[in-house]
């Protein structure tokens, strides 16, 4: 328990020091903005089914087209995933995958 407890309080004071503008040695995942239309005709698909193959409402893909919203935390993670790789990921979500 000892250990765990370490782990989790160096954690804490990293974070405490990266929200003071300190230096240290957070890890800090920072992912950049993206074009989602310019991702979704890359892979040649209509909205309707980047939203459904995805997990994405088709009427936030319409925002985030236009430039209403913008894709947030996990949703923008996996976008700049789906730039990167979009096979591997629509591979990884098939149902041929499953099990």
């Amino acid at each position: 328990m000892s250990e765990a407890f370490d782990s989790i309080k160096q954690g804490l004071t990293e974070a405490i020091e990266y929200s003071r503008g300190k230096p240290g040695k957070a890890v800090v995942h920072e992912f950049t903005p993206v074009d989602v239309k310019a991702i979704r005709k890359k892979i040649s698909m209509s909205q309707t089914e980047f939203a459904s193959a995805f997990g994405i409402s088709v009427a936030t893909l319409r925002h985030w087209e236009r430039g209403d919203r913008k894709p947030q935390g996990p949703a923008l993670v996996l976008l700049n995933v789906v730039a990167k790789e979009p096979e591997a990921v629509l591979r990884a979500l098939s149902k041929d995958s499953a099990g």
